[in-house]
């Protein structure tokens, strides 16, 4: 009656660490992106006068994730990399392509839209700069590359198990 199963995983901890790291942070990002910030827009946070005040708050403390999240991915497919020889290359440098968006998010957007939103935040009635939409397409554009290179390793990720 007992049986004991010789099946083993064949995954080592370090893609166990990227497929979950990925997973949560891909997650996260999807949706804070469709569902967070879209419903503090149709909400009225625009017409606030501290929206990019709490904006800034939200992706203060989501980029940080972002970047802890990127650095436990690059270093696990360093470390798998390193231990497999049949492990991509192209691995690398799709953890390098995340680690990239996360630092640019965290160093570049976040700050710069930030700081347009505090200059017309009490001028509600003016439409949005053009600056701010362009800072809002380099964002998604950044997201939309994050999320297909995610994709791609956690896929290379679970395939290799």
């Amino acid at each position: 009656m007992n049986s004991i199963s010789n099946i083993e995983f064949k995954r080592s901890t370090w893609q166990t660490a990227i497929m979950l790291t990925l997973g949560f942070w891909l997650s996260a990002s999807l949706s804070l992106d469709w569902v967070i910030m879209p419903s503090l827009y149709f909400a009225g946070m625009m017409n606030e006068a501290n929206f990019s005040t709490v904006g800034y708050a939200v992706f203060w403390t989501f980029n940080r994730l972002e970047l802890l999240s990127a650095a436990v991915v690059l270093t696990a497919v360093l470390a798998v990399s390193k231990t497999k020889s049949n492990w991509r290359l192209g691995s690398i440098a799709l953890s390098g392509i995340l680690l990239t968006v996360a630092l640019l998010d965290t160093y570049l957007l976040t700050p710069q839209m930030c700081a347009l939103g505090s200059n017309f935040s009490l001028l509600t009635s003016h439409p949005v700069p053009a600056t701010m939409n362009l800072l809002h397409s380099g964002y998604f554009l950044l997201e939309a590359l994050k999320v297909l290179a995610g994709g791609i390793l956690l896929n290379w990720c679970w395939r290799e198990a």
